[in-house]
Parts: structure tokens; C-alpha cells; sequence
């Protein structure tokens, strides 16, 4: 090994090394006994997790079923010698299976295991696969995710971020060989973006386009040169970026994910067109997946713990909650906040504080203030929160009702009435949701109508019905609005004859009678020729 490549890897561990003192030594404490003139007190501070491997964590699905290789057998060769397919994958032999596990194994064997797809021989159909990765816990990226593939990397992916465990995703970042063709967008790389566009969603080449699988295997969502954006090449201006941290908008969400999921769209193609004659060769592998990362805990803990299936932020602060998001019973004399990175080095822990200690006066976490009404001599809480209202905060606003499953200090404690504006005369309920409907109406809401009327814009009264209101003398209901009568009768449910009372009508009346009893003559007729037929 020669002198400059030995000094480069030298400046590389260096840097590392520096990294790894800037994310560990900083923000790592959340109290300390200090000293006073009246004795011992704690002092509290901004405090993380430290960063750590996070797939011994992660939970792993594949999809579609079946995409994994092995059931039943099948052979594949690689692109280095294409034509030599004597590989092959069997799920029931260890030796040759490769299953979803194999991603995120220690390889304490030294040799290199990972799980495999079937190869693309169903074609035009697309060879497509998704691993999704799940932590069922908040976590903010503290490096680079590295992905290392066997056999060539994918020539067009997606990885998406998930920060509602999985319910609803979005893109993280795009690969492919051609951006544009494969997506329509300009490719870019991380170099080029600024500290105004970060967070900026883009699609790069770096990691897609064939350079041999024994060469480069690893593709890499990449965190540590956004980092220097902000702290500089070697980060030594760790301030700057725990500033951005908390002044840009966005910022520390771009970082944090409860789910991971790759979309993989088309396997390496050996920087050739697809070669229909030999499918065997086309297909994914992944040996390996690092998502270095650390429990995000709002900065009110300083550690995480696997407990109960899944992992768990030890709050401090009076805090509480998988993600020590909100304040314990009995401390929310003030609205919850994270803790603030600033002022440097030691931020802000924000602490809950107890009950009473806001002028004697509890607000059940609805209000961070009181104030003094002199004349009557009380003390009352200013702008409650939560939609609720009260000198304590203790009662909902209008058009809002007390969530009987929730403690007074929820936040979820008022919920909205949600009457139906045109079937209720107000939007204010009861106790219990209901809201008081106007004439017809009916339901816990008002949104329904009572028998004998129907809705239109409320509900209004029936002219008629199939149930109450009938139409009479062979009529048929319209819309519940009117009846429609036969030519001989009137009235609102064709209860009258047409004629009945009135002079001079007789012609008319027993002309269309006499029509009908004609055409009726005419059809017994016909009935009757038919069954002599027979």
C-alpha cells in the first residue's frame, strides 16, 4: 500500500472518529447534582439517545408473495458469466435458501449471506419487489443507510420513509440509471443541493449504473453530506447545524421515519438492454442493511430500551410515552414541547412542570399562563387550548363535548360536536354528542330524517310515501313530493275523480272510459282465441 492511499484511509478514520465524538459527546446527559448556596439541586438538560445499528431492530417484509427465490427451485447464473447457470436457490436446503433474515444477520461466519428474488423470467411482466422495514418507534437518521447488493445494483429504485408506522408514505429518494427517462427528473446529487434545499427530494445516477458486482455493491441514502452542508467538511461547526436544526422548517422531520420501504423496479442489467434469451440472470439480492440511527425521544431521554416487543425512550423531564411525547399525570401545569438543541452546548429540556405551580392555578395543561382578576379576586387560566374553556380550563368550548375517555388533562379531552348545519338548529350538544336536531330531523347528529319526511337540503315533510302518505286510485309517488295521477283523477294523493261534482265533463271522462273498456274487450278477446288454440 502506498503512502497517499495510506494517509487518505488515515484522514478517513480520523474524520469518522471526529463524527463519532460530535454525536456521542453532545446532548448525551439530561441532569446533573449541582451545587448551591441552599444545598443540592438537579440541573436539567437537552439529552438523546446515542446512535446505534438500528437492524437489530427492524422488522422485515417482502412482497409480492413469493417473490423470494427457492419455492420451488430454480436455477440462475450471474452477469459476470452469464452463461454458466449452475447456481441455484432451493428454500428447503440452508445451503442454498435465501430468505429476508439474511439482510440483516452479523455474517459472524465471515461468509457473505443474502436473500435472493426469483430471477426475471416471467418477461414482459416487470421484475418488481418491495422490502419494507419497521421499527413501530420514531427514529432520526445519524448517518448514511447503506444497502449493499450482490450481483449488481437495481438500475431503478425508490426508497420511501413512512413517519406514521407505515400508514401513509412518501419518497425519500430516487435511483435509476437514466433519471429523467425513468422518472422525468433531473439528476442530481446530494453535493449539489444548499442548506435552502436540503430536504429536497432527488433522484440520482451515482449508485444505478453498472460498474461490475465485484467492484461497487453498496448504494447509500446519503445523511453525512447534508450534515456538512450545514457543519462544514470536517463538522467541526456542530453549532450551526444544531441552529438549523431548530430554526428551518422541516428540517429535523426530513431525518426522522418510523418506516423504510425500497421499491425495487428493475434489476441490474450488466450496462446492457434487457437479453430475452437468458432471464435467468436478472434478478435481486441484498446481503446487507444499515440504518444507523437514533431513537428519536423529543430530547427528554438519554436512553432507549427494547421492552415490551419494541423499543422505548426512558423519559426524563416529567415526560412520558414511547416517544416522551407529552407530560406525565400530575405535571402538566403548562403545554408539552420538545426540548431545544439551543442554547448550545446543553439546550433547552423544557421540562413539565406540576400541577399548581402556575400561580396555584391548574389548567390541566390547556394554558401556559394565569392571570389575576383583581375586582373579583380570583385567579383564572388565559387562552385556554384544546378547544376548551373555564377559569381552569375544566369545561369544552361551543360546539364541543367532553371526551369521556380522556382525563381532564388530555389534550384530546373536548371533542367537536359535528352537528349537521342544516338538520340541527345549532352546533352546539349535549354531554354526549348529541346535537338538538330541528323538526324531521333525527339522529345523533342530525343527519337523518324521521319517518314521513326526506332529505333535501334538511329534511322537509313528505307529500307522499310508500309507507304513510300512499298515493291512491293507481297514482305513483314523485320524489316523495307529489303523486301522479291516472288522466281520471286529481287531488294531492289522487283521492278524487276527475269529474266528480262537476257539469259537462261527462264526455271526456266517458270517452277515455270507454276507450278502456274497448281495449279490454279487445285483450280477453285475444286471451281467450289463444286458449282455444291450445
Amino acid at each position: 500500500m502506498d503512502v497517499v492511499s495510506t494517509s487518505a484511509m488515515l484522514s478517513q478514520v480520523v474524520f469518522l472518529l471526529h463524527f463519532v465524538t460530535l454525536t456521542l459527546g453532545q446532548y448525551d446527559i439530561c441532569k446533573s447534582l449541582v451545587s448551591m448556596d441552599n444545598g443540592q439541586t438537579w440541573e436539567f438538560y437537552a439529552c438523546q439517545p446515542k446512535p446505534t445499528a438500528m437492524k437489530e431492530f427492524m422488522q422485515i417484509t417482502v412482497d409480492p408473495p413469493g417473490i423470494t427465490c427457492g419455492n420451488p427451485p430454480e436455477r440462475f447464473c450471474t452477469l459476470e458469466n452469464p452463461y454458466l447457470c449452475s447456481d441455484e436457490c432451493d428454500a428447503s436446503n440452508l445451503d442454498l435458501a435465501h430468505p429476508p433474515q439474511l439482510m440483516q444477520d452479523r455474517e459472524s461466519t465471515g461468509l457473505i449471506t443474502y436473500w435472493q428474488t426469483v430471477t426475471w423470467s416471467r418477461f414482459p411482466e416487470p421484475l418488481l419487489a418491495n422490502i419494507s422495514l419497521a421499527w413501530n418507534k420514531s427514529l432520526e437518521l445519524t448517518n448514511d443507510i447503506q444497502v449493499t447488493f450482490e450481483y449488481g445494483r437495481p438500475t431503478i429504485m425508490v426508497l420511501d420513509k413512512s413517519l406514521d408506522k407505515g400508514r401513509t408514505w412518501q419518497p425519500y429518494q430516487f435511483y435509476a440509471d437514466d433519471c429523467m427517462d425513468a422518472f422525468g427528473m433531473p439528476a442530481k446529487r446530494v453535493q449539489d443541493l444548499s442548506a435552502t434545499n436540503v430536504t429536497r427530494v432527488i433522484c440520482t445516477e451515482q449508485y444505478s449504473r453498472w460498474v461490475g458486482s465485484k467492484n461497487e455493491k453498496v448504494l447509500r441514502f446519503e445523511v453525512m453530506a447534508r450534515f456538512v452542508i450545514f457543519a462544514g467538511p470536517k463538522l467541526l461547526n456542530m453549532t450551526s447545524l444544531y441552529t438549523r436544526m431548530e430554526s428551518m422548517k422541516g428540517l429535523r422531520d426530513f431525518f426522522t421515519f418510523t418506516n423504510l420501504r425500497l421499491r425495487l423496479l428493475r434489476p441490474a442489467l450488466g450496462g446492457t438492454y434487457v437479453q430475452r434469451d437468458n432471464l435467468l440472470k436478472y434478478f435481486y439480492a441484498i446481503s446487507n442493511i444499515d440504518v444507523p440511527a437514533r431513537c428519536k425521544c423529543n430530547l427528554h431521554a438519554g436512553q432507549c430500551t427494547f421492552r415490551e416487543g419494541s423499543l422505548q425512550c426512558d423519559c426524563e423531564h416529567n415526560t412520558t410515552g414511547q416517544d416522551c411525547s407529552r407530560c406525565e399525570r400530575g405535571f402538566k401545569a403548562k403545554s408539552w414541547k420538545p426540548g431545544s438543541y439551543l442554547p448550545t452546548p446543553n439546550g433547552s429540556p423544557n421540562t413539565c412542570e406540576a400541577a399548581g405551580t402556575l400561580g396555584n392555578c391548574e389548567c390541566y395543561g390547556h394554558s401556559n399562563r394565569c392571570s389575576y382578576i383583581d375586582f373579583i379576586n380570583i385567579v383564572t387560566c388565559v387562552s385556554c387550548k384544546h378547544n376548551t374553556r373555564g377559569q381552569n380550563c375544566q369545561h369544552c368550548r361551543l360546539g364541543y363535548f367532553r371526551n369521556i375517555s380522556a382525563e381532564l388533562d388530555d389534550d384530546n379531552v373536548c371533542i367537536e360536536c359535528n352537528c349537521n348545519q342544516l338538520g340541527s338548529i345549532h352546533s352546539r350538544c349535549n354531554e354526549t354528542g348529541y346535537c338538538q336536531c330541528r323538526d324531521g330531523s333525527t339522529g345523533p347528529k342530525c343527519e337523518d330524517c324521521l319517518p314521513g319526511y326526506s332529505w333535501r337540503q334538511g329534511c322537509s315533510p313528505n307529500v307522499c310515501d310508500d309507507d304513510m302518505l300512499l298515493c291512491q286510485n293507481g297514482g305513483t309517488c314523485f320524489q316523495n313530493q307529489k303523486c301522479l295521477c291516472l288522466p281520471e283523477y286529481k287531488g294531492l294523493l289522487c283521492e278524487q275523480l276527475l269529474c266528480e261534482g262537476e257539469r259537462g265533463c261527462s264526455g271526456a271522462s266517458a270517452s277515455y272510459l270507454s276507450l278502456v273498456a274497448m281495449l279490454s274487450c279487445l285483450l280477453a278477446n285475444a286471451l281467450l282465441r289463444l286458449v282455444t288454440a291450445c
